[in-house]
């Protein structure tokens, strides 16, 4: 779950307790949003503009991860022409194409689970009923959102770069913006786990994750960029 601070006031987000918690309650508990997917994206980010809880930038991630698939989606469907379809790129563009739509709507869906887990994160900082197994259950719940976010922005990213020389060469912008965004995406959920206090196994085994999103990048930018 993200961590924002916003300009002259206090981190709305974070993974210890606030003290405007502990304070006699001063921040109310996070109250659930629309569903990402219900919602205009305008109204989105304004919500997200807002001084509440969420959605925030793990949601925020989630969001840019999703436009990014959508696009590549749409850069693969476009290589579908009759020289496509007789080469046998075509079905390799369509499978491509169907898997970027799925991960396009399971970031959205990511997106939500954000805003849920953070809800219950919150919640559990002042429920003393909870045990130690349980609390610790929901913080593992509050850090798998970004580390699922993470490895499908990787996964996804590989995808499109390894399709690129085969794209339909009037579309292959919108590929590179593709991964332009999954690797941003990733990259920001990857400080969204970091907030989450992840273990040093954790953050070893998603180091390499990033390492390739880096190098998806490298390719598609002008040479000595």
């Amino acid at each position: 779950i993200g961590a924002t601070n916003r300009p002259g006031g206090e981190p709305e987000r974070e993974t210890q307790q606030p003290s405007s918690v502990r304070d006699q309650g001063r921040r109310s508990v996070v109250k659930m949003s629309a569903k990402t997917g219900e919602q205009q994206i305008g109204a989105w980010v304004t919500a997200l503009c807002a001084k509440k809880p969420t959605p925030g930038g793990g949601a925020a991630a989630a969001v840019a991860a999703a436009i990014g698939a959508a696009s590549g989606a749409m850069a693969a469907i476009y290589t579908t022409r009759k020289k496509d379809e007789e080469s046998g790129v075509a079905a390799e563009a369509r499978a491509l194409a169907s898997a970027l739509d799925a991960a396009a709507a399971r970031c959205i869906v990511l997106a939500d689970e954000d805003e849920s887990a953070y809800a219950a994160l919150q919640a559990s900082w002042k429920d003393e009923s909870l045990s130690a197994e349980d609390k610790a259950k929901i913080e593992a719940t509050a850090l798998n959102v970004p580390v699922s976010l993470l490895k499908l922005c990787h996964e996804q990213s590989a995808a499109v770069a390894n399709f690129l020389p085969r794209c339909n060469p009037n579309i292959t912008s919108d590929a590179k913006v593709c991964i332009h965004l999954l690797a941003g995406a990733g990259r920001a959920a990857y400080q969204t786990v970091l907030v989450n206090q992840p273990k040093e196994e954790v953050k070893a085994a998603l180091l390499p994750l990033l390492t390739d999103l880096a190098k998806h990048e490298k390719l598609v930018l002008p040479e000595g960029f």
